[in-house]
């Protein structure tokens, strides 16, 4: 079970003590309640004699989730989990929310409305750039990091550094100067693809009779996939217009219903090329490009960090025989976690990352003008859209007292929305009705 945080009435950290320990002080009025999620207590007294058995904060790093660990040692039970989370990045949603403003100022151009002059090209990029979505784990492990540093006994940093060679993974055998090279050094890459393919489609063997062959991309760019050899291939026009951005096992859930010959073709091609096709690379080049700024990040934080492989952190948790998961695989990290003991029922905190809202002062549709107004307003009356509240309603359909994450409305009039018995509803009601529980700290929590 997972344990509760605990801070000393000078908001020191003490040793995370077990929930109904902590439900003991708060019914006692021994403690208060300091921090909803997750969830953290502090005693209303001072104590002096309390003891913190050596605390390790353990990462496993990752380009979308980052396993999250706090392993105390205990004198009777050794190394054992009392804290855990699964923290979700947001990388994804910022360079895509880029992409977005990227294609809008440049329809603007295009079409000459509201013009807006490019930029000069006299931007410099600092020693260490990190692009935005990269930045972004980075700031939320550090983030993650010290706050649980502020609520724990904390007297180490156990990380994980995965470090991942992409070249050596998409070709094990390539050395030497080919290694510097790459790959395709000395080839175009459209005649290597002609040649690979025979100059005919992959799909359709020329069954169409399309004489106009084009490079495309076995999982499309808009579905995620990459500019890597392994995934294009030459189709002929005909093909490529037919298969259009569907993913390939969707493309061959409609060929395979189909009698007709070209069809068929088709998914009996489609399917050769998807064996041959390799997972991209992304993650773990994303991986590569964050280790060690992750590192020189919580170096700042002032304890001793310890770095370690991925294939340690594996076989630790293999010889004990748990499950695949970020925080398990957090616990297994380092030499410590060759020996650890992870309670039955521990449900670890999942944290997703979310923002602290747009800069985009108006919303603008398909063509670039604005549908909006400009914001004026962020909080309203003391509430703000993302902040956790409780709603009292004290008669209608919806009776009753409510907890949940506000969205503001400038008039006054705010909307909750919440699970019940009949499934998740969305309640209307006056600001006055609602109590602030803990204001909006860029992150979603789920236990």
């Amino acid at each position: 079970m997972q344990r509760v945080l605990v801070l000393n009435a000078d908001k020191m950290p003490l040793m995370p003590c077990h929930p109904a320990r902590a439900r003991a002080l708060l019914r006692r009025q021994k403690a208060a309640v300091y921090r909803r999620m997750p969830f953290t207590i502090i005693l209303r007294e001072m104590r002096h004699d309390a003891v913190a058995q050596p605390t390790e904060l353990k990462l496993d790093p990752g380009s979308k989730t980052t396993g999250i660990a706090l392993v105390a040692a205990f004198a009777e039970r050794g190394n054992t989990v009392v804290w855990a989370a699964n923290l979700r990045h947001r990388g994804h949603t910022v360079k895509s929310n880029l992409d977005s403003r990227r294609a809008l100022r440049r329809s603007r151009r295009n079409r000459k409305t509201r013009y807006r002059a490019p930029r000069f090209l006299n931007r410099t990029r600092p020693a260490g750039w990190l692009p935005p979505s990269r930045l972004s784990c980075v700031a939320n492990v550090h983030t993650w990091a010290k706050r649980l540093i502020a609520a724990a006994p904390i007297s180490n940093i156990h990380v994980e550094t995965a470090r991942f060679d992409t070249q050596l993974m998409q070709n094990p055998d390539i050395e030497g100067i080919e290694y510097q090279r790459g790959t395709l050094h000395g080839w175009e890459l459209r005649e290597y693809l002609l040649y690979r393919h025979g100059h005919t489609c992959a799909y359709c063997g020329g069954l169409s009779g399309d004489k106009i062959l084009e490079r495309e991309h076995v999982v499309p760019r808009s579905r995620g996939g990459t500019d890597r050899v392994s995934n294009q291939v030459i189709a002929c026009r005909t093909c490529n217009e037919a298969k259009g951005s569907l993913p390939p096992e969707e493309w061959l859930a409609r060929l395979s219903g189909s009698r007709i010959k070209l069809s068929q073709t088709r998914a009996a091609n489609l399917q050769r090329v998807m064996q041959g096709l390799r997972p991209p690379l992304r993650d773990a080049a994303a991986l590569n490009a964050i280790r060690y700024r992750i590192g020189d990040e919580l170096k700042t934080l002032g304890l001793p960090v310890g770095f370690w492989s991925g294939g340690r952190t594996r076989m630790n948790r293999v010889d004990q025989g748990y499950g695949k998961d970020r925080w398990i695989d957090a616990a297994c990290v380092g030499e410590s976690g060759a020996k650890v003991f992870v309670p039955n029922g521990l449900c670890p905190l999942t944290i997703t990352a979310r923002g602290r809202g747009s800069r985009q002062m108006c919303l603008a549709d398909r063509y670039g003008f604005p549908r909006t107004r400009a914001k004026r307003v962020k909080r309203v009356f003391g509430f703000q859209t993302g902040d956790l509240v409780r709603l009292a309603q004290p008669s209608g359909k919806h009776k009753g007292v409510y907890t949940g994450v506000v969205s503001v409305r400038e008039r006054g009039d705010f909307d909750i929305a919440v699970q019940t018995a009949h499934g998740k509803i969305k309640i209307t009601a006056p600001h006055h009705r609602f109590t602030l529980l803990q204001r909006d700290d860029g992150y979603a929590y789920a236990a």
